[in-house]
């Protein structure tokens, strides 16, 4: 830790006029959307890590091949991190390698910088930026307008676009600079993320998750509907609530999705047909 201390006071200074032009920075970015095509359990993305790390390697060391192979040899270790957070990292470690810095230290940066990605990658994609994408689609298609999954797909595919190019160019110009801003922010960030994203899910089952029932309780000469005069009184949409944390239960039991999805349509027609909801 101390080494990597000291590497942030000796790399203060923004990297603008580095050695890889923006048509490199460019190239590197197109190549992340191929970093899980080459994917083992022994070292995860290494292949798809290096593959996005080349063009600079091969630039930054052109006329030392011996040192060009040990970054290669290096960068193919074990890697893991969201995909749509990669370039960011990828850009920082280009930095690095273009100054020079110890390959212990890079390693180092490298493997810090996995976790804290993996999550607020995780935490930013698939609980906040997908959700809203998805809702925002949905609420169309629901209408019967064939825009909505049109526009569902677009905008989440220009925020990804936004995230891999903008995040190579920022992660190389600022190098170990940003990292520091980068790992302060990380766990906030986060749980922001996390709390919005939640709180969008919560929205969207309240508002498309959609069950009632028409059961009917006769108490001599009195009728009690079950929905209006129970269940809602209780609590409204309590129904659905409960199915969605049936269905999150069976995702957490580990049941496959296709299988909680055959569930679903098996209750809908069974439940149909007595009468039950």
């Amino acid at each position: 830790m101390m080494e990597i201390r000291g590497l942030f006071q000796m790399t203060e200074s923004n990297n603008e006029k580095g050695l890889l032009t923006k048509k490199d920075l460019n190239n590197m970015a197109w190549r992340s959307f191929f970093l899980q095509s080459s994917f083992s359990f022994e070292r995860m993305q290494a292949g798809g890590w290096e593959y996005i790390l080349m063009p600079a390697l091969r630039k930054i060391y052109k006329n030392n091949p011996e040192k060009l192979k040990s970054a290669l040899k290096d960068h193919l270790e074990f890697f893991n991190i969201n995909p749509f957070v990669v370039t960011p990292v990828a850009g920082v470690i280009a930095a690095m390698e273009e100054k020079g810095e110890d390959r212990e230290a890079i390693r180092g940066v490298k493997y810090a910088l996995m976790g804290p990605f993996a999550g607020i990658g995780d935490a930013l994609i698939w609980l906040t930026i997908f959700p809203i994408c998805q809702g925002l689609g949905a609420s169309l298609a629901i209408q019967g307008n064939i825009a909505g999954p049109i526009l569902s797909l677009v905008l989440f595919n220009v925020l990804h676009f936004v995230l891999q190019f903008g995040g190579i160019g920022y992660g190389y110009r600022k190098g170990l600079s940003a990292l520091s801003k980068l790992r302060t922010g990380t766990k906030q960030l986060s749980k922001l993320a996390s709390i919005v994203g939640l709180t969008v899910l919560g929205a969207l089952i309240a508002s498309y998750v959609s069950m009632s029932t028409p059961l009917v309780i006769n108490a001599g000469k009195v009728s009690i509907k079950l929905q209006e005069d129970v269940l809602d009184k209780i609590m409204p949409n309590m129904i659905p609530l409960a199915f969605t944390f049936l269905v999150y239960w069976l995702l957490k039991k580990g049941l496959k999705p296709s299988y909680i999805f055959g569930i679903i349509i098996v209750f809908g027609i069974v439940t149909k047909y007595f009468g039950i909801f």
